[in-house]
């Protein structure tokens, strides 16, 4: 039996962000707290989705001082701001930070507690107040997700949140918000929605509708990601990078991620590696680690990433799935730890305690192949170049 949790009202397509008010209207809220970045206001972007609403008569708060990887301060700030302001929804507008942000601030405004309480394994399940996510990345898939990601600075651990608070009752997946952005973000955001897709389809979770979406994800960014790094402009390759990350989404929302995700906090944790890039410097060595415990498994995911044939064997489709992802860090320009810069020392120095972290955040019980913390440290040495 599989549990199935989806936003209420999902608009997908080129020019969607122009339904917002419509979506607004029928989850009878009108007095809206955007959450975002100062990039997106300095880029203009917000004012255009602040157009969106003037033009239908609702006026709306902004707070743009999140940051990327949330942490407990800017949560507690946001969370300020939302009370002060009286209002009855919460719109996440930009990557997987702000929405993170505006899915903690709706939490709590309605069940006001320490931020450290949601961490997993607790579960937050009463509603708050309504989120309406809306993306300018293909990547966290976090409009359709149950999950936030809060980083506790007293610790330096990234905590998992999870629960049904935390699922947009809206999401606004418009793939002309991603146009033109740079090639990094995009390979950092592709990659990472790429890595929800694999996860979730090898997850001990996984079940007959994830499944569906994690085989829909592969099949459109896997031909799609180098062409929208390559050719920012290129409309095809944005919608399929976008519509992929949403179902991307919505497979580990109701399977779960694995071992990379866990691996991929702490890393982003303590060196301040972009969450998707992190993904990256890890995927090729944990699937190497984990597809003799589910080659069946992962040679369906070479053969929806059109790598390999649908009548080659197993073995041979999951050897030709880790080249691929060698050849797409190596294509997208993605560095190993130690060509990012970080300190060798440094690195080794957390590794236990990435360790440490990656096990309590449960998400490697799920991977095909369970690691002791041993062997997570291991793979912590392997990745880092």
């Amino acid at each position: 039996m599989a549990a199935i949790n989806l936003p209420r009202i999902i608009r997908v397509g080129g020019g969607a962000l122009a339904e917002l008010p419509e979506a607004l209207a029928q989850c009878g809220v009108s007095r809206p707290f955007i959450v975002t970045d100062a990039f997106l206001v300095s880029s203009g972007m917000v004012a255009t989705l602040l157009a969106v609403l003037d033009k239908a008569g609702i006026d709306a708060t902004v707070f743009a001082d999140t940051v990327p990887d949330p942490t407990v301060a800017v949560v507690e700030a946001a969370l300020e701001a939302l009370r002060a302001a009286d209002c009855d929804c919460v719109i996440g507008f930009g990557g997987g930070s702000p929405i993170d942000t505006a899915k903690a601030i709706a939490a709590l405004a309605v069940e006001p507690r320490p931020v450290q309480s949601m961490k997993t394994p607790a579960t937050t399940e009463v509603p708050g107040l309504p989120i309406i996510a809306v993306p300018t990345t293909a990547g966290t898939g976090s409009e359709a997700t149950k999950f936030t990601i809060v980083t506790d600075e007293a610790s330096s651990e990234k905590m998992l949140c999870a629960g049904l608070a935390f699922l947009p009752t809206v999401a606004i997946v418009d793939f002309e918000l991603t146009m033109g952005k740079p090639a990094r973000l995009t390979a950092d955001t592709g990659i990472d929605s790429l890595t929800h897709a694999i996860e979730a389809y090898v997850s001990k979770k996984a079940n007959a509708f994830s499944d569906a979406m994690a085989l829909s994800a592969m099949k459109l960014i896997a031909p799609a990601i180098r062409t929208a790094c390559n050719e920012p402009g290129n409309r095809a390759a944005r919608e399929a990078m976008m519509v992929g990350a949403h179902h991307a989404g919505i497979a580990f929302s109701n399977a779960s991620v694995a071992l990379v995700h866990g691996m991929s906090r702490p890393v982003g944790a303590f060196f301040h590696v972009p969450h998707g890039l992190s993904n990256a410097m890890l995927l090729p060595a944990v699937t190497a680690f984990s597809a003799p415990a589910a080659l069946a498994r992962y040679a369906d995911c070479a053969r929806a990433m059109g790598v390999a044939g649908a009548d080659e064997g197993d073995q041979a489709a999951v050897a030709r799935l880790l080249v691929e992802l060698a050849a797409l860090n190596a294509d997208l320009s993605v560095p190993s730890p130690r060509s990012h810069g970080i300190s060798e020392a440094r690195w080794f120095e957390v590794v236990p305690e990435m360790a440490r972290q990656a096990l309590a955040s449960g998400s490697p019980g799920n991977n095909p192949r369970v690691p002791d913390a041993a062997e997570i440290e291991r793979l912590y040495a392997e990745a880092f170049g």
